[in-house]
């Protein structure tokens, strides 16, 4: 199974790359948990359910023009993957152009994901991944 949540989590970062929910979602649980790293975290700091993370990406999408995850490492961690990388991302009104590092902790119950928590630095999202 663990490979398999690997995967999923790719397939889902290039999902969120190409702007396409619909194939993000697939492997969401229905009651799933979205607690965005500032910048991402544009309307509120944590969504709960697929319809209310359809509004928080959608309101990411409408701030920011380039929001794309580059991979850098990705660990299994049993019940959850953690992923380490940079965003390039660009304001829609600035046009300020950001890189930095973020990460990603996905938490499973079998083959959906109960709860997505973003990071703005590796430690952090490390330490977190430790404690959990």
């Amino acid at each position: 199974m663990s490979q398999e949540r690997v995967e999923i989590v790719r397939e889902g970062i290039e999902a969120w790359n190409r702007h396409d929910f619909e194939l993000g979602v697939r492997h969401l649980a229905p009651d799933v948990e979205w607690v965005p790293a500032s910048p991402a975290a544009v309307e509120r700091s944590v969504y709960h359910g697929l319809d209310e993370v359809a509004r928080g990406f959608n309101a990411i999408w409408d701030s920011w023009d380039v929001f794309q995850f580059e991979e850098k490492e990705i660990r299994d961690l049993e019940d959850s993957v953690l992923w380490l990388g940079v965003v390039h991302m660009r304001g829609s009104t600035s046009q300020i152009e950001l890189d930095q590092e973020f990460a990603n902790l996905l938490v499973f119950s079998g083959d959906q994901v109960v709860r997505v928590q973003g990071f703005r630095s590796w430690q952090e999202a490390i330490e977190a991944a430790s404690a959990s």
